[in-house]
């Protein structure tokens, strides 16, 4: 999901929206100043749009400076004419320049009018930018694309995660042996987990509808992790813990099911511990992902760093104290040894 900055275009910008409609203007450039959009630059038409895309677009890049820029075909819609929406971030552009630019990126479509934006591209390169490089983008995006690792791997997991007993449709991905299915984005936030994608993928029950819906999936660390618990309702949490034990760096999986005790209903607790073995059977055995520790607390303020490492390394008690003769009762003094002859008997 992307955030919004909250960077807005100016008043001269939106002014200029409304005379640059007119057939007029080829080209004009919009740039992030003052946390600001602003009007940077622009170009009237020369030529037809394919001659003006070279003869324009070139000079108004700059080297290492993200900005946005949009072109105007010849043709027209309803709305009027058509423009090409493009994002310009160059490779070596500040990483703090890149997050902003495409952050705000859909903020400017939206003032600017979506309706008349026929295409969007991305140029990191002047090359993008060419009318061959623009037409090459076009071919690519019109082409079907190939199959990611995840997206394999996720096709792979619904072909051979089938249930004779339960039905199956597009939607929803069936946990074998209960009758909840799985939602295809809580699958897929699983994959990508796997990948690395993210560190952390919480998983909820849907009551009413009886399907595991993906709650959430981020990159946390462990200091934050207990914040993510809800105190009123069951959740599945997978967890990437990096650490060092003895000197190794370690990457390890925990499964953490967090049930909050009696403040949820018994058909919830119910419902949330019978489906605990096939969601991590699902996650070990079909998705490969190895869970290195399995935990449940029930609430969020048990997850410390301190008890994770606990749960994955265990203390050794290298101290053994001898065993010790229990003392006697108190009072009795010290024992006595007597050697008495037997008394005979007459």
């Amino acid at each position: 999901m992307s955030h919004q900055t909250g960077i807005r275009g100016n008043n001269e910008l939106i002014s200029f929206f409304g005379k640059c409609r007119d057939g007029q203007i080829r080209v004009f450039r919009v740039s992030i100043i003052n946390e600001e959009l602003s009007l940077n630059e622009f170009a009237k038409k020369q030529s037809n749009w394919e001659e003006d895309f070279d003869n324009l677009i070139p000079f108004l890049l700059e080297e290492n400076q993200p900005a946005y820029l949009l072109f105007r075909f010849d043709s027209q819609n309803s709305l009027g004419y058509e423009w090409l929406f493009i994002t310009w971030i160059p490779e070596h552009a500040p990483v703090r320049e890149k997050m902003i630019y495409a952050s705000t990126k859909a903020t400017l479509k939206t003032q600017f009018g979506t309706g008349q934006i026929k295409e969007d591209i991305l140029g990191t390169v002047p090359e993008d930018l060419t009318l061959k490089g623009y037409l090459k983008q076009k071919r690519n995006a019109a082409a079907p694309a190939p199959l990611t690792m995840a997206e394999e791997e996720l096709a792979l997991v619904k072909k051979t995660e089938t249930n004779a007993h339960i039905g199956y449709d597009s939607k929803h991905q069936t946990l074998s042996g209960v009758a909840f299915p799985i939602a295809e984005a809580g699958l897929k936030a699983m994959i990508d987990f796997k990948h690395k994608s993210y560190s952390y993928v919480q998983l909820s029950i849907d009551m009413a509808k009886e399907i595991v819906n993906l709650e959430n999936a981020e990159e946390v660390n462990v200091h934050v992790l207990g914040s993510r618990v809800p105190d009123d309702h069951g959740r599945y949490h997978l967890f990437r813990f990096p650490h060092s034990h003895e000197g190794d760096f370690l990457e390890s999986i925990v499964f953490i099911y967090s049930m909050p005790g009696y403040a949820c209903s018994i058909r919830e607790r119910m419902l949330y511990s019978s489906c605990k073995g096939p969601i991590t059977d699902l996650i070990e055995n079909k998705l490969l992902i190895q869970i290195d520790k399995k935990i449940e607390v029930e609430k969020g303020e048990e997850l410390t760093e301190e008890f994770v490492m606990d749960e994955l390394h265990p203390k050794k008690n290298l101290h053994q104290p001898k065993f010790e003769k229990p003392k006697g009762p108190p009072g009795r003094g010290a024992r006595r040894l007597t050697n008495q002859k037997p008394q005979e008997h007459v």
